[in-house]
């Protein structure tokens, strides 16, 4: 098993390993990961729901809690899932990277590059771009 020497997992960081995660899953899948937009700001990719959630906060990590949504999510996604196969490939292939590198890399890329800042990246051009760019290779 490989070990990630990683940074801390922060607001950022999340924002664009998301983008990673639903880009991956709309080559191999055809269809979103996860229903919320990811928008085009600023800083790259953003999913609105996660940052209004964190805002303010930098660290976002903490423990599972109680809460049997929270636990019914964790559980769900088991590394043999559809999805938890993307989680790892995703984490393998970028969870060593910082928030910094991430944010620079997603201003290389076609889906940001080409979708007017604050609205909404467009699945199908997600879709397009990872299938050439990510997943085929």
């Amino acid at each position: 098993m490989r070990t990630i020497q990683a940074d801390e997992l922060t607001q950022m960081k999340v924002m664009k390993l998301l983008y990673y995660v639903q880009g991956t899953y709309l080559a191999a899948y055809g269809e979103k990961a996860f229903a919320k937009d990811i928008l085009a700001w600023q800083f790259g990719p953003v999913v609105r729901e996660v940052y209004e959630k964190y805002q303010g906060r930098r660290g976002i990590v903490g423990n599972l809690t109680d809460d049997t949504t929270a636990v019914d999510d964790y559980q769900s996604i088991s590394e043999y899932s559809q999805l938890g196969i993307v989680l790892a490939a995703v984490w393998t292939a970028l969870g060593d990277q910082s928030a910094t590198e991430l944010m620079r890399r997603t201003h290389e890329e076609r889906p940001w590059l080409e979708t007017p800042q604050n609205t909404v990246i467009s699945p199908e051009l997600m879709k397009d771009f990872f299938i050439a760019e990510v997943v085929a290779q």
